[in-house]
């Protein structure tokens, strides 16, 4: 294929810096509010559109070593499928993902590279759809993937995840990731959720956003949370033994006046400390792999 027909694109992290789960609609998908931040961390998705044949590779760092499981499962693959079948634009394709991104870790590493997908192939279309039919068509594959679609830096998301509202990028800020070899499934981080507030009897309704608390990192910590942190601690014993440690270290960043979020991000595993890059960090752990990156 000619130069038109391949294209690199960088599909970046996220982190949820708020993630509440409200309640389950009757297609049975929970609605959310989340804010999302973009990360400097990426994969690297490489995408050609020849004749019949259909391929996709990952390999790079990130890489499990169970691998990823079969190509036709794999969101890009189902990216690419669906692209090609919405658009009827009957080329096949050869997908290859470095993965820098760690996999099942709550980063949207998997929607990222999806979105990279929808954003190559109708770069490379003859006849494009276009941006606004491929946010609708995102929608459709996944609740994350509307976000990087848009390459927003930070944005408000709620019902799926799908609706979006952009938000005025942020101060850039160093980011250290704790990941595990183990993720947290999300159905299954969904439906724990769901069995304990049905035990309580617990009534979880909308939040009233002021506009404020998005003007700056010490406003945004304020309300900063994620419903997943209690289950997925008792499902994830990386989680047990690092979240609290991620939450003091904050805490006492935040004692000094330094603004800082630690949490959980997505449904997990991965959980993050968020501060200033000249903040002193002091987070000692033994278990986990910590990843060093910044705001994008």
């Amino acid at each position: 294929m000619h130069a038109p027909f391949q294209r690199t694109m960088r599909a970046h992290a996220k982190i949820n810096v708020l993630l509440r789960v409200l309640a389950r609609e009757a297609s049975g998908y929970h609605s959310i509010e989340t804010v999302f931040q973009r990360l400097a961390l990426s994969d690297l998705v490489h995408v050609s559109a020849r004749a019949n044949e259909r391929s996709l590779t990952c390999d790079g760092p990130a890489m499990p070593a169970g691998g990823l499981g079969a190509a036709e499962e794999n969101l890009a693959w189902r990216a690419a499928a669906l692209y090609m079948r919405t658009s009827r634009w009957d080329m096949g394709w050869d997908i290859a993902i470095e993965k820098h991104i760690p996999v099942g870790g709550g980063l949207g590493g998997g929607s990222a590279n999806a979105a990279a997908v929808f954003l190559a192939m109708d770069a490379m279309n003859p006849e494009p759809l276009g941006h606004s039919a491929l946010l609708e068509l995102s929608g459709t594959l996944g609740s994350d993937i509307p976000f990087f679609v848009c390459g927003w830096s930070l944005a408000l998301g709620w019902g799926r995840g799908d609706r979006l509202l952009p938000l005025r990028p942020l101060s850039r800020m160093a980011v250290t990731l704790v990941t595990f070899a183990d993720g947290v499934n999300t159905g299954a981080a969904y439906a724990a959720l769901a069995q304990t507030r049905e035990a309580r009897a617990t009534l979880v309704t909308a939040m009233a956003f002021d506009a404020t608390v998005f003007d700056g990192w010490r406003a945004l910590a304020d309300i900063a949370r994620n419903d997943f942190e209690p289950v997925v601690s008792d499902m994830h014993p990386g989680v047990a033994a690092t979240l609290p440690r991620v939450h003091d270290e904050a805490a006492r960043l935040r004692a000094t006046g330094v603004p800082a979020i630690g949490m959980l991000s997505g449904s997990g595993a991965t959980c993050y400390l968020l501060h200033p890059p000249e903040a002193g960090v002091a987070l000692a752990l033994d278990i986990g792999t910590i990843v060093q990156t910044e705001t994008a």
